[in-house]
């Protein structure tokens, strides 16, 4: 029979070799994981924000309360409160209050990181998944092809999508000799698309970022009906304006404050226009060549 000394050293080592439970994330973690929905309104992030930077209070609050501290209504606080999973603002609050407790229990305000760092990590991750995207980079250079072939070249981006296609046909524009923006919905843009396809144009390159426009729908509709094909750089593979497009260039937004950013969607744009440079390689070096020279002529920028 074992002695008491054997025993205690047999429970000892069978301590040590079992598998240690995994780590529950950091308080702000896995709010940040509650609160990560890229459809959530402007208004509904910054009651997120208020919640993860003073969660050990708000957790606490009245639905009166936490929307005065926000400057919100009471009821964006209850849709709130939907939008992110929960039946109202009475079960969001009961998560919020086990999360807070945990957070007054112990230690774990080292392991949080500010706001903006998040934000920088969800864009890195973004950008990882894109990496990993364009191992293979064919697509990417068939459609950079059709896009440089189109003329005109019409780049479609309406109401929060405009900077990222005014950046696109910005650059497009040195290297393409027809390149047509459409930044307006309606019949504006479909005058501008039926025009570009009467012109002989082929392709639209599109643009749709969380909160997708019910017009960004309604114009790739048209394009399409007029026999123009669509490339798309949105957020999301699947839903309506995805059906609707030829070619979809799916990848993450960054989501985590009151805007949305946008660095793997950039990253998207520079590979198609850097596709683009290479389908006509003697266009773009002529083109190029010759705005450096009107550049230089009319001082356009600045001398290092």
């Amino acid at each position: 029979m074992p002695s008491p000394q054997q025993t205690r050293a047999q429970a000892s080592a069978i301590t040590a070799h079992r598998p240690a439970a995994p780590a529950e994330p950091a308080p702000a973690s896995q709010l940040r994981a509650l609160f990560d929905r890229p459809r959530l309104s402007p208004g509904h992030r910054r009651i997120a924000q208020y919640l993860i930077e003073n969660i050990t209070e708000a957790a606490f609050l009245s639905i009166t309360e936490l929307a005065d501290r926000v400057g919100v209504s009471q009821p964006s606080v209850t849709r709130f409160a939907g939008a992110v999973g929960f039946s109202g603002y009475p079960a969001l609050r009961e998560k919020l209050q086990a999360i807070a407790l945990r957070t007054l229990a112990g230690g774990t305000e080292a392991e949080r990181v500010n706001e903006l760092q998040a934000a920088v990590d969800a864009e890195i991750e973004n950008l990882e998944n894109l990496r990993r995207d364009f191992a293979d980079p064919q697509r990417v250079i068939t459609v950079g092809r059709e896009l440089s072939r189109s003329e005109p070249l019409t780049v479609l981006g309406l109401r929060i999508s405009v900077s990222l296609a005014e950046y696109f046909a910005y650059a497009a524009r040195r290297i393409h000799p027809d390149v047509r923006l459409v930044t307006r919905g309606g019949s504006v843009a479909y005058d501008a698309l039926l025009q570009s396809r009467e012109a002989g144009g082929t392709w639209v390159l599109a643009f749709s970022l969380p909160r997708h426009a019910q017009e960004t729908l309604s114009a790739i509709r048209v394009a399409r009906s007029a026999g123009l094909k669509v490339a798309l750089i949105t957020d999301l593979a699947l839903g309506p304006v995805a059906d609707e497009a030829d070619v979809t260039f799916a990848t993450g937004t960054g989501s985590r404050l009151v805007f949305d950013s946008y660095a793997a969607p950039g990253v998207v744009c520079a590979a198609l226009l850097q596709a683009m440079t290479d389908a006509d390689p003697e266009r773009t070096q002529a083109r190029l060549e010759e705005y450096e020279q009107l550049a230089e002529r009319h001082q356009f920028f600045l001398r290092d």
